[in-house]
Parts: structure tokens; C-alpha cells; sequence
């Protein structure tokens, strides 16, 4: 027995729905569907797909998350069928947000579609951000400043690409380099351009078919309360400006005198 064969062994149950009927849903014979359900043959990618399509639960799911564990009424719907892990919410109803820790932050990768490694992150409740799925993130590192290392980025989950918009900084969840927060540089057919905000980080690019989840910036949470330092002009414009504002401040010296 597999995971798998045991998911739609107990999705079928649930509906109350009985092999005959399902084969004939799926467009294959009964005696097909059964050794899927008894785990003594593999379902193939179009009858995997159909089979999600059918329950509204995503392949990720069938194949990886013991769906009796989990409540699939409560289970946050996207686009194409796909389902995210179920939304956990405190007594008024208000989403809470888990936080990936840096303690927790290796298994993510792995953890990220596994809802008991969801449900045992710490979780904090940020009421002003308003609708949508939200998740904090740890910054490593100082690609991108005022962010310092050690503080925790809030994110909105992202349910499609055609959402991500250039110059917006998101956190992505990539097969190939983990967790990442970048600025969006350029959005290309089938790849994106990330940036860091530090200039000494080059640009690189990562294919679509590479990104795991994407999560919007959407606050901040640090403890640094040092001053801002204004930084040195970089162009002749506003070198222009800076020396406009000094005359101004001359002059009403002047007046006041």
C-alpha cells in the first residue's frame, strides 16, 4: 500500500462515491481504478491529474500528505484546482501567520507541502494586513537593506505568476537556491529576473518551472531603531537638488538675522 492509494481510497469514502462510478468519471475501467486504490499498479501522469481534478486537491497532496490528517473543506482553493495547506485561525477568525523561523528554516524546503511541519511553526496574528494567506520568513544575510539579518519578512502568498509585478520585492521558494528575498528585476516568458537591493549582488535569473511558492512583501518585523544615514549623492541631478536645498537654508538664515 502507498500514500496515494490510501488518499483515494479515503477521498472516495468521504464523497460517498463507489469504484464503478469513479472509473467511469475517469474514463477508465473499474478493474484499472482498483489496482490504484490496492497499490498494486501506478497511476500515470493524466490519470494522476485527473484524479486532482476531480477531488479539487492538488498532485502534490495526493502524493505526499496523509489527507486524514487534514481537513480538505478547510483548505485554501487557487487557481487550476491547486490547493495550499489548510489556514489556521484563532477565535475572532483572523488568519494566523506562521513564522519560519532561522531554527526551522533548513527544513522548509522539504516541510513546505507537509502540514504537520506547517502547524508546528510558531505563529503570530498581524490583523491590519488584511486578506490573503500570510507567512514570516527570516532575512539571512544584507542583499537587501533596511532589512537587517535576523529580522522577519511577512509575505502574502502569491497564487499565480501573471501576479508578480517588476520593481516589487517577494520571497521566493526555489528547488535550486531555498529561500530567497529579491526585487523584482524583469519578468520574461517562463523566467524571472531577481535583484538585490545591495549593488555588490549581481542579478540572476530562475526558470518558472524552478519556483516552488512566491510571498509578497508585505511588512517587516526587526529590532533596529538606529538613524538612517543619508547616503552620498549618486548623480549630477541630485548632487543639483542637495545644493538647491543648502542655498535655501542660506538664505533664510539670512532673512532671520
Amino acid at each position: 500500500m502507498s500514500l496515494f492509494s490510501d488518499n483515494i481510497r479515503t477521498l472516495r469514502v468521504k464523497q460517498k462515491i463507489s469504484q464503478e462510478k469513479l472509473a467511469e468519471n475517469l474514463c477508465i475501467t473499474r478493474g484499472r481504478y482498483v489496482k490504484y486504490e490496492d497499490g498494486t499498479s501506478e497511476a500515470p501522469y493524466d490519470i494522476l491529474k485527473k484524479i486532482a481534478h476531480y477531488y479539487h486537491i492538488s498532485i502534490d497532496l495526493l502524493l505526499s500528505v496523509d489527507v486524514r490528517k487534514i481537513d480538505t473543506q478547510d483548505l485554501l482553493k487557487l487557481e487550476n484546482n491547486r490547493l495550499v495547506l489548510p489556514i489556521m485561525v484563532d477565535r475572532e477568525g483572523e488568519n494566523f501567520i506562521e513564522v519560519v523561523t532561522q531554527k526551522v528554516k533548513a527544513g522548509y524546503l522539504n516541510g513546505y507541502a507537509d502540514p504537520e511541519y506547517i502547524e508546528s511553526l510558531q505563529q503570530i496574528s498581524l490583523p491590519f494586513l488584511g486578506v490573503g494567506k500570510h507567512r514570516g520568513f527570516p532575512v539571512e544575510g544584507d542583499s537587501m537593506p533596511p532589512h537587517e539579518d535576523g529580522s522577519i519578512i511577512i509575505g502574502r502568498y502569491v497564487e499565480s505568476l501573471g501576479e508578480v509585478l517588476d520593481g516589487k520585492t517577494y520571497i521566493f521558494i526555489t528547488k535550486n537556491e531555498g529561500m530567497v528575498y529579491k526585487r523584482l528585476n524583469k519578468n520574461k516568458k517562463n523566467v524571472l529576473v531577481l535583484e538585490s537591493d545591495n549593488r555588490l549582488y549581481p542579478n540572476y535569473e530562475v526558470k518558472a518551472s524552478d519556483i516552488l511558492e512566491i510571498w509578497e512583501y508585505k511588512c517587516n518585523i526587526g529590532q533596529n531603531d538606529r538613524k538612517i544615514k543619508i547616503s552620498e549623492p549618486v548623480n549630477v541631478t541630485e548632487m543639483f537638488l542637495e545644493l538647491k536645498r543648502d542655498i535655501f537654508e542660506v538664505k533664510e538664515s539670512i532673512k532671520k538675522k
